[in-house]
């Protein structure tokens, strides 16, 4: 069984936290321009929509960052390469938070 390289992990790990930082840019963009785009919705479909959007959001956001090391640690029986990828992708994500906080504390 061919161990995956800590090297590897962390390319992957970038790869997957750069996609979800893309995918919560593409949602952050539509939320901002929501209501340009469609208008305001007064009543029952906009909490609606939203909700429904939120809730595929995390969906989709569990996928990008979980489908890997699910795949690692179930099919391929490689427990820790799977743990050291969740935590590699939320060190990813941290530093992208970090950048994000300091663009919106410099503008």
């Amino acid at each position: 069984m061919t161990r995956i390289s800590d090297r590897s992990l962390k390319y992957m790990s970038f790869i997957q936290a750069f996609s979800l930082f893309a995918y919560i840019g593409l949602i952050a963009f539509l939320l901002a321009n929501g209501d340009r785009w469609f208008g305001r919705v007064p009543n029952y479909l906009g909490p609606l929509l939203f909700l429904t959007l939120f809730s595929t959001s995390a969906l989709i956001c569990a996928i990008i960052t979980l489908y890997f090391p699910f795949i690692l640690f179930w099919e391929k029986k490689q427990t820790m390469s799977a743990v050291k990828l969740v935590v590699y992708t939320a060190r990813w994500l941290i530093l992208f938070t970090l950048i994000i906080l300091v663009l919106v504390i410099i503008f």
